[in-house]
Formats: structure tokens, C-alpha cells, sequence
């Protein structure tokens, strides 16, 4: 099924506050060094329209977050629902951020070992053909980083609706990452309106009665 087509937030919208391009990040991702605080921080990996950056931040103020979306367009849509998010609450204290970039390099070298509360995958994109599989957001170097940045106890949330991505990424993380232990399935919400759903692609797949496959694990 086509994507819909994305829309840019408007100019009078001043993006500053939540949309960061990667060179202007610190040099450590943390709480510290991109909120000013000490709060448990979880990183989304491909934010796509922003529907779960969105309601988790309002729902969980006492955590930052952090959205890392390789395609622009996407990320600049993310922060502006997440801006007219905070202008509709009247927020001063954003708990939430976009970044414009490739979340690998960024796991791979700034951030702190054990510093991460929980790491977000939803329905990334499958890379359908054998040959482009590497390019996939979970694979073995992504797997061995998640791990080395996550706090004991510290979450990894992972859902598809493809199932051959779903068992090859379970295949994987026992394999590669036994500290993960056994995956927990995560129950499918009630969709009473759409902020029952993490994502569009939860919305799209349930609309459809395509079936999701959801596990979280928790490090040991």
C-alpha cells in the first residue's frame, strides 16, 4: 500500500526548539547534553510521521525523548506535530526532539554505554529484496549497539507487519544478544481513536486487518 503523501509544516512555524540536524548535535546523545536534565531518555529509530514521539511525550513527562528519522521531510513533519503538540498543552518544557539523520553512526559512537532507558523500532522498512536486507535498521551491528547503550532493565520495543523481518530479527537478538533474554509479546491496544495506535503503520495495518507482530525485551 502507497504511503500517503507528507505534508511540510508551514513556514510560520519555528521548528527551532524541536528539530535538530545531526551536525548540531552535541557530541554525547544524553539527557544532559540535549535537554538540560537527568530524566530517563528513549530514542525512537524512524519516526515517520511523528504519531508516537507525540502521545509518549505527553504521556510520559518525567522522560525525554528522542527521534532519529533519516528522511528530512519526515523528520521536519514529526516536529511540527510535535510543536503544535506543545503550543495546544501550552508545554514550555519540551521533553521531546527530531533529528534529521542516520541513527546508526549516532549508536555506533555518541552514546555512553548503559545510558539509554528504551529504544523504539516500529514498522521500519523490510528492504524486501534478499540483496538489500543489510540495509535494514535492525541487523547485527544495530542489535550488538541497542545492547551496549541500554541500562539493565532498560526496554527495546520492536514491531512489524512483515513476519519474515519479525522472526529473522527474534533469530537474531538471541543469537547476537542473549542478555536481551526472551521476547515478551506486547498486547495490541483498543483503537477507540487513533492515539490508541503508536504509529501509522499500526493504524494502516489495523484498518486492513493485516496481522503485527509486537515484542519488547528487557536487558539483563
Amino acid at each position: 500500500m502507497p504511503r500517503s503523501p507528507i505534508k511540510r509544516p508551514p513556514a510560520s512555524l519555528d521548528l527551532s526548539q524541536v528539530l535538530r540536524d545531526v551536525d548540531e548535535l552535541p557530541k554525547k546523545l544524553s539527557s544532559s547534553s540535549l535537554f538540560g536534565n537527568s530524566a530517563p531518555l528513549e530514542i525512537e529509530i524512524g519516526s515517520g510521521k511523528g504519531l508516537f514521539m507525540t502521545t509518549a511525550s505527553a504521556a510520559n513527562p518525567g522522560h525525554n525523548f528522542l527521534g532519529i528519522e533519516i528522511m528530512a521531510k519526515y523528520a521536519a513533519h514529526s516536529a511540527g506535530r510535535l510543536l503544535r503538540s506543545r503550543i495546544d498543552t501550552q508545554d514550555s518544557k519540551p521533553n521531546a526532539i527530531m533529528v534529521a539523520g542516520n541513527a546508526e553512526p549516532l549508536f555506533q559512537d555518541r552514546i555512553d554505554p548503559g545510558s539509554l532507558e528504551a529504544v523504539h523500532v516500529y514498522f521500519p522498512d523490510p528492504w524486501w529484496k534478499k540483496r538489500h536486507r543489510k540495509r535494514r535498521v535492525v541487523n547485527e551491528k544495530s542489535i550488538r549497539n541497542i545492547s551496549r547503550v541500554l541500562r539493565p532493565g532498560g526496554r527495546l520495543h520492536f514491531w512489524t507487519d512483515v513476519l519474515d523481518y519479525f522472526e529473522n530479527t527474534v533469530e537474531m537478538i538471541a543469537e547476537l544478544a542473549p542478555e536481551f533474554g526472551v521476547p515478551i509479546p506486547e498486547e495490541e491496544a483498543a483503537a477507540n481513536h487513533d492515539l490508541d495506535y503508536r504509529t501509522h503503520f499500526e493504524r494502516r495495518s489495523r484498518q486492513h486487518q493485516i496481522p503485527v507482530y509486537r515484542v519488547r525485551y528487557e536487558r539483563h
